[in-house]
């Protein structure tokens, strides 16, 4: 074999599972269509992550979350659901006691960026960039990739991480639901009159819905979401007229508003993967599943799935097992599979019911907020779900 594992994609999700690798004594190597000079200084891209604090914990254990600056992570201390026109708000907040916020807000750029750096810091695997797989296959004796300038590279796993549309996923006939939700995202910085006080604000209007996510200073990530008939209605509009349309959606809760740099846009597809591996074959990130937004879990669950996969390898390799064997895979997948599958059909549940405009959907989701306000148990859970350190609990397909 060339390799002990072959990864296709050195997004965050393949660059962080090489690194969580680093010490196994494996050789392994990253198949990436990008060239290093891209990874090594990605553009930014309008978008800004939630990271939960395992996730924080991850970053931290591969030493990409050290190489962040203060300027560059914005505390969340609270988030906000509104529905409509009403100032009702549903409200999450750290449990008293705890001085830790609910989570952190950082650019994809500067995430991209730190994991890069870590990475190239140790080297922990080969980058092969600027290539791209044209097939993949495996058998008995190992995994097969068939490179676009002609090169062969076999591995004992092939492990995919490359994007939500993954063509290796379809090779190894591993069938994905997938959600063209008919909508698109505008993303733009915005500085705004009044302070955020690091609030995160989803609002669930009519036609639409618009996100506010928390920036150092008076300064927020604004996300609309739009039927995809839509988005070029917003797209054309001067920044003078933009920022007074998105003053107008937001209830003036922000006061006055001022775009700042540009707008970006991006469909939005749901995809769940119906199996995370098969022989010899495993899938990571948006390979394995990609979310809607919304409720902000898609990066999180790429760092959980990479990290519970090594886990699996690694008590394998201790154990003298071949870490590649299907016990070890389904394990892997019968520890991710349970929490993406909720998150992905729950997330999906809500969009249905926040952005349906009819009537009884509208007085239904009223009643949902303000019960979802009263019940403890409930705040409490999606606030563990943000904050805790650990993995979900095993639980049994």
């Amino acid at each position: 074999m060339d390799y002990d594992i072959a990864v296709i994609g050195a997004g965050p999700t393949g660059l962080s599972f090489a690194l969580s690798l680093r010490d196994a004594g494996l050789r392994v190597a990253l198949v990436e269509k990008q060239p290093e000079q891209a990874l090594a200084a990605p553009e930014y891209d309008g978008r800004e992550i939630a990271l939960t604090h395992l996730s924080k914990r991850l970053m931290t254990q591969h030493g990409s979350w050290q190489r962040l600056t203060a300027e560059e992570i914005c505390p969340l201390q609270a988030a906000d659901v509104i529905n409509g026109r009403s100032d009702y708000r549903l409200n999450f907040t750290a449990p008293r006691g705890d001085n830790g916020p609910l989570g952190y807000l950082v650019s994809n750029q500067h995430i991209r960026r730190a994991i890069w750096e870590a990475f190239a810091a140790s080297r922990p695997a080969d980058l092969i960039d600027e290539a791209t797989v044209v097939s993949v296959h495996t058998d008995d004796s190992g995994g097969y990739l068939t490179l676009s300038d002609g090169l062969t590279l076999s591995a004992s796993l092939i492990v995919a991480a490359d994007t939500r549309f993954s063509a290796t996923r379809n090779q190894m006939g591993i069938a994905a639901e997938y959600n063209d939700y008919g909508r698109s995202a505008l993303l733009c910085v915005m500085e705004h009159e009044r302070p955020h006080h690091n609030t995160a604000l989803e609002c669930f209007l009519y036609g639409g819905t618009l996100a506010v996510l928390p920036m150092n200073g008076n300064r927020s990530s604004i996300v609309i979401t739009v039927n995809s008939a839509q988005i070029q209605e917003l797209l054309v509009l001067n920044e003078a007229d933009f920022s007074r349309e998105v003053e107008k959606r937001l209830g003036n809760r922000l006061g006055r508003m001022v775009q700042s740099g540009q707008r970006y846009h991006y469909p939005l597809v749901g995809v769940h993967s119906h199996r995370f591996c098969a022989n010899r074959f495993a899938l990571i990130g948006d390979a394995a599943v990609g979310m809607h937004p919304v409720t902000a879990h898609g990066f999180n669950l790429g760092l959980a799935g990479q990290d519970l996969l090594t886990q699996e390898m690694l008590k394998a390799l201790k154990s003298g097992r071949p870490f590649w064997q299907s016990p070890v895979l389904r394990a892997y997948q019968n520890r991710h599979m349970p929490n993406t599958r909720l998150l992905y059909h729950g997330t999906n549940t809500i969009v249905g019911l926040f952005t349906d405009d009819r009537l009884p959907a509208k007085l239904l989701r009223q009643a949902v907020l303000r019960i979802s306000n009263h019940l403890p148990p409930l705040k409490q859970a999606i606030r563990h779900k943000l904050m805790h350190k650990q993995h979900p609990a095993l639980r049994l397909l």
